[in-house]
C-alpha cells in the first residue's frame, strides 16, 4: 500500500470524517445519558463457576444475597428507649417499598414454653417494652440461653444490635437502599447508625463511582491538558490530543449504553485510560507534524500521516491485544466487560488520531499562525534527549547490566505479592462501611454469608438432623459464629416443651410443631414453598483465604460422604467464590500477559517483517511488568480485582513507546545505514513524543490517588509507575541492545 496516496486520500475526504464525527459523537453522547452503574459483585459472577450458580440461585429462592444489615451502637443496649428506637428503624424500614422482611430484636420469634404447652411470639414486645431491671434481666437470660439470637442479634458485649432486611426480587437496589440510609438517618437518633450488606456495599461503591468521575476526571483533563500545553505551546497541541480521547471515551460508553452494559466497579477506570490512549496516538501524530514541517517538506500533513500511520496502527492493535486478553481467563463478567470496551474505545481513539486528527490539521494549516510551533532545538531535546543519545553510544552496556540488576531485584520482590478479593478494601479505613465491617467481624462474627443447601422433606427427621449435624461441624470452625436453620427452629420448639434441644424421631411431632411455625415470615428465609427445600445460614469472619481453603475442604469432604438421594447437600457463600476468584487472580494475570506477549511478539514481527523486531520491542514492556511486580511485592500493594488489570493495561500502553521508537529506528537505519543517527532520530523525534505522552497521562493518572476507593489510588499510582518503566526501557533498554546488536554489522 502507498501510503502517501493513502494519506492525501483522507485529506481529499476531510470534510466527510468530520462531520461523520460529529455526527457519531451527538449519538453516542445521547446514549451515554442513558448508562447505568451497577456495582454488584455478585451479578458478575460466572453462571459457569458451580459456586456462583448455586449462590446466585439460593439468593433468588431464598432473597439470602439482597439482605441489608443495620448496625445499632450505644452504651448498653438493654434501655427502654434504645429498644423503643430499634422498633422505630423496624417500622421506618417495613415501610419501604421494595423490603420484603425485616427481623430486629422487636420483633424476632421467640418460642418459650408455657402452662398450655408451647407460645411462639415475639422476643420483645412492642405495646409493652421492658422498663425495669428485672424486665431487662428476663430479656438478657432469653438472649444468652438461645444460641440463635446469641451474638447474632445482640452483641455479646451488649452494645450493639442489628436490624436484618432483606429486598425483594425485583427491587432497585440503589433506590431502596438509598431510601433506607435517608430515612432512617433522619430519624436523628442518639445512636449511632452503621449501614452494611450486599445492598448498601453496592450503593456505597456507586455513589463513590459517580463522585470519582465528576471530581477526578476533569482534574486529570486539567492537569493533561496543561502538560500538553507547556509541551506543544499552542491551543491545537492541548485540543487535539484531548479531544481525541474524550470523544472516544463517549463513542466507548456510548456503546457500553447502546448494547444494554452497565458500568461496574472495574469499568469505571474506562475514561481514564482511554484518556491516556486517545491521547497518545494524536501527539505522536501532531509531533510528526511539527518534525515534519520544521524539516520544509512539501505537503505536511499528509507525509507526517505516512510516517506514522504504521507504528500508530501497529500500537494501537497491540494496545487492544492487551486489553483484549482480559478475556482469556478472568472469572469475574465485569473484567470480561472491561476489556471488550476499553479495546474498542481504543479502536475509536487510532481511528481518530489517523483520521479526523490530520482532517482538522489540514483545515487549519492555512493558519500559518494558528499551527503548532516549536523551537526546533527544544529544552527537552537539547537538556535530555541529545545527551541521553552521547550516553546511550558511550555505555550501551552498563546501561543493559543496570536494567538486569533491576530487573533481579524485582523478581525478587515479586514473591512477596499479596492476593486479597476482600471487596472491604475498597474502602478507607475510616470509612463508614469499612467500620461497619469492623464492627460485624468484631461482634457478629464476620458478613461473608456461608450457605449449605438441602433438598429433601424438610419435614423429615433425618433430614431435619442432618442439618443439625451440619451445623455443629461448621462451629467447630474458630470462623463460624453461629449457623440458623429451620432445623435450628425445630430444636428450640422441642426444648421448650421437652426440655430437649433434640429433633423429635417422629415425622408426625415435627409436623405438629412446624404447624406452629405457619404464616411466620421466618420461614420464608430457611424453607421454600414446596417444603422440599431448605437452608443453613451463616456467615464466615476472617478475610484470610487460607483459613477459607480449610474451612471449604472440611465441608465439602463431610457433603461428599454425607449427601444422598433422599438428602442432597451443597454448599456456597462467599468464601468459597473468593477461593475461585483468588486462583484466578493469578491464572488470569499470568495467562493474559503470556498470551498478550505472545501476540505482540507474534503480529509486530508479521507487520514488520522481522521476528527479531517482535522480540526487541517486547522486551522493554516485559522488563516494565516485571518491575511493577516487584514494586507490588516490595510496597505491600495487593494483587486484588482492580491492581489485576493494571499488567494488561500497563502492557497495552507501554508496548506503544517501544513500538515507535523501534520503527523509527528501522526506517532511518534501512534508509541510512547510520547506526547513530538512526538512534539519534529515533529518540529525538519519536522519544520527545514518548516523553510528553508519559508526563501528560502518568500526571493524569496519579490524580487518582485522590480517588475514595483504594484499589483506584494504587491502580493510578501503578500505572504511572508503568509508564514511567515503560518509557524508561523504551528510551534506553531498547537502544542499548539495538546499539549492541548492530554495531558490529555497521562495522562490517
Amino acid at each position: 500500500m502507498n501510503l502517501n496516496r493513502f494519506s492525501e486520500k483522507i485529506l481529499n475526504f476531510k470534510w466527510i470524517i468530520i462531520l461523520l464525527v460529529l455526527a457519531s459523537t451527538l449519538f453516542f453522547g445521547n446514549q451515554v445519558s442513558q448508562l447505568k452503574i451497577d456495582a454488584d459483585i455478585l451479578k458478575s459472577l460466572p453462571d459457569g463457576d458451580p459456586d456462583a450458580k448455586l449462590l446466585k440461585s439460593i439468593g433468588k429462592t431464598f432473597g439470602g444475597n439482597n439482605m441489608g444489615i443495620i448496625i445499632l451502637e450505644t452504651d448498653n443496649i438493654y434501655q427502654t428507649s434504645v429498644l423503643e428506637h430499634v422498633q422505630t428503624l423496624t417500622d421506618t424500614v417495613t415501610k419501604i417499598e421494595g423490603v420484603s422482611s425485616v427481623s430486629s430484636l422487636t420483633n424476632i420469634i421467640n418460642i418459650k414454653g408455657s402452662d398450655y404447652g408451647i407460645e411462639v411470639g415475639k422476643l420483645v414486645n412492642e405495646y409493652e417494652m421492658p422498663t425495669t431491671s428485672e424486665d431487662f434481666n428476663e430479656l438478657r437470660k432469653n438472649i444468652l440461653a438461645n444460641e440463635m439470637y446469641k451474638g447474632t442479634i445482640v452483641s455479646e458485649d451488649e452494645t450493639s444490635t442489628l436490624i436484618i432486611f432483606t429486598l425483594e426480587e425485583d427491587a432497585n437496589v440503589n433506590i431502596v437502599a438509598k431510601q433506607i440510609i435517608d430515612k432512617t438517618e433522619a430519624l436523628q437518633l442518639p445512636e449511632k447508625l452503621y449501614y452494611i450488606g450486599s445492598p448498601m456495599l453496592v450503593t456505597y461503591i456507586s455513589d463513590l463511582m459517580k463522585r470519582d468521575l465528576t471530581k477526578l476526571l476533569p482534574i486529570s483533563f486539567l492537569v493533561i491538558a496543561f502538560i500538553l500545553f507547556l509541551s506543544f505551546r499552542s491551543i491545537l497541541g492541548v485540543v487535539l490530543p484531548l479531544l481525541t480521547a474524550v470523544i472516544s471515551i463517549i463513542w466507548s460508553l456510548g456503546m457500553m449504553a447502546f448494547l444494554g452494559y452497565k458500568m461496574s466497579m472495574i469499568s469505571n477506570n474506562i475514561p481514564i485510560i482511554l484518556l491516556a490512549v486517545g491521547s497518545a496516538y494524536t501527539i505522536h501524530v501532531l509531533n510528526r507534524i511539527n518534525q515534519v514541517k520544521e524539516s520544509g517538506q512539501p505537503k505536511v500533513v499528509s507525509t507526517a500521516l505516512s510516517y506514522v500511520f504504521i507504528p500508530v496502527l501497529l500500537a494501537a492493535i497491540t494496545t487492544i491485544i492487551g486489553f483484549v486478553s482480559f478475556i482469556f481467563g478472568a472469572y469475574l463478567d465485569m473484567i470480561i466487560d472491561f476489556g471488550v470496551f476499553t479495546a474498542l474505545g481504543t479502536f475509536f481513539a487510532c481511528l481518530l488520531s489517523i483520521f479526523f486528527v490530520p482532517a482538522i490539521m489540514d483545515l487549519s494549516k492555512s493558519k500559518k499562525n494558528k499551527t503548532i510551533k516549536q523551537k526546533k532545538n527544544s529544552i527537552l531535546t537539547q537538556r535530555i534527549l541529545q545527551p541521553l543519545t552521547k550516553i546511550l553510544f558511550r555505555q550501551p552496556k552498563a546501561i543493559f547490566v543496570f536494567w538486569l540488576l533491576l530487573i533481579g531485584i524485582s523478581l525478587f520482590g515479586m514473591f512477596s505479592i499479596n492476593r486479597s478479593v476482600d471487596i472491604q478494601e475498597y474502602f478507607k479505613k475510616d470509612n463508614p462501611t469499612r467500620l461497619a465491617e469492623n464492627i460485624m467481624v468484631e461482634k457478629f462474627g464476620g458478613t461473608k454469608p456461608v450457605f449449605v443447601l438441602f433438598k429433601g422433606d424438610m419435614q423429615n427427621p433425618e433430614v431435619l438432623k442432618k442439618m443439625i449435624q451440619t451445623s455443629d461441624l461448621m462451629k467447630e470452625s474458630p470462623d463460624i459464629n453461629s449457623a440458623m436453620s429451620v432445623a435450628k427452629l425445630i430444636s428450640e420448639m422441642n426444648y421448650a416443651i421437652t426440655g430437649s434441644r433434640e429433633i423429635p424421631d417422629s415425622q408426625e411431632k415435627i409436623e405438629q410443631l412446624w404447624f406452629l411455625l405457619e404464616g411466620n415470615e421466618v420461614l420464608n428465609r430457611f424453607v421454600n414453598e414446596d417444603l422440599n427445600e431448605g437452608i443453613i445460614i451463616s456467615k464466615f469472619k476472617s478475610p484470610d483465604n487460607e483459613s477459607k481453603k480449610v474451612f471449604s475442604k472440611k465441608m465439602k469432604d463431610f457433603i461428599q460422604e454425607n449427601s444422598t438421594k433422599e438428602c442432597q447437600i451443597s454448599i456456597t457463600g462467599m468464601p468459597f467464590v473468593d477461593i475461585t476468584m483468588d486462583n484466578s487472580l493469578v491464572k488470569s494475570q499470568i495467562g493474559s500477559i503470556t498470551i498478550a506477549i505472545l501476540f505482540v511478539i507474534i503480529f509486530v514481527g508479521f507487520i514488520l517483517r522481522s521476528f527479531r523486531g517482535g522480540i526487541y520491542t517486547s522486551i522493554p514492556i516485559i522488563a516494565a511488568i516485571i518491575i511493577l511486580f516487584g514494586v507490588m511485592g516490595l510496597t505491600g500493594i495487593s494483587l486484588n480485582i482492580a491492581t489485576v488489570l493494571v499488567a494488561s493495561v500497563a502492557l497495552g500502553i507501554g508496548i506503544d513507546y517501544s513500538i515507535h521508537i523501534y520503527t523509527h529506528f528501522n526506517e532511518s537505519f534501512q534508509k541510512n545505514k547510520d547506526l547513530q543517527k538512526a538512534i539519534g532520530e529515533s529518540i529525538q523525534i519519536s522519544g520527545k513524543a514518548i516523553i510528553i505522552n508519559v508526563v501528560s497521562v502518568s500526571a493524569g493518572f496519579m490524580v487518582l490517588i485522590f480517588s475514595e476507593m483504594v484499589p483506584l489510588q494504587y491502580f493510578g499510582i501503578l500505572i504511572a509507575i508503568s509508564m514511567v518503566s515503560s518509557c524508561l526501557g523504551a528510551l534506553t533498554l531498547l537502544p542499548a541492545i539495538l546499539i549492541l546488536m548492530n554495531r558490529k554489522k555497521q562495522l562490517q
